[in-house]
């Protein structure tokens, strides 16, 4: 296909209304740190936000729009830890479409995580209304509950296993 020297080409604006899905993007910070012997990740305590309340949950959001998965994990940490997490600084782990066959279109996910091993700034609850809590905790003693799709990336990594860069789960 020609390239239009003017400019990108760009779908039209209703190119994917109607019969096609579209995906929610979200990206997840996994921050991790050895302590007392221990492989430790950082995990905040949900509630007030009408999804997952009472579960511990990794840091994480949605990718505002014009914005790069990269770009919402380094805001997301800042705004819910207040640690400043630099771009280069984020390891990709995997991605999970989570979605649900037939279901809603807010019900197609698209979830990038990330792991991080250095950042500047002490992490500590940054939105009171959203979190009830947030610690450190080994990777092997994980609190209970764990949002699910959480504990399975967070399993893989207390196991050492290498993670597959994609992973489907319909619900």
């Amino acid at each position: 296909m020609p390239v239009d020297p003017a400019g990108p080409v760009r779908y039209a604006p209703d190119d994917h209304l109607g019969g096609r899905s579209l995906l929610v993007a979200a990206a997840y910070v996994v921050l991790r740190r050895r302590h007392a012997g221990h492989d430790e990740v950082l995990l905040q305590l949900r509630h007030g936000t009408g999804y997952m309340d009472g579960f511990w949950a990794t840091l994480a959001g949605h990718v505002d729009p014009g914005e790069s998965v990269h770009e919402a994990a380094v805001r997301e940490a800042a705004e819910e830890a207040g640690v400043v997490v630099a771009p280069d600084a984020l390891r990709p782990l995997t991605v999970l479409h989570r979605f649900q066959r037939g279901g809603p279109a807010v019900e197609q996910r698209l979830d990038a995580f990330f792991e991080v091993a250095a950042w500047s700034g002490e992490p500590g609850v940054r939105e009171p209304a959203k979190t009830a809590a947030m610690a450190w905790y080994p990777l092997d003693a994980l609190p209970d509950p764990v949002v699910p799709h959480e504990r399975l990336v967070l399993e893989h990594l207390a196991a050492g296993d290498a993670l597959p860069a994609v992973v489907s789960l319909p619900s």
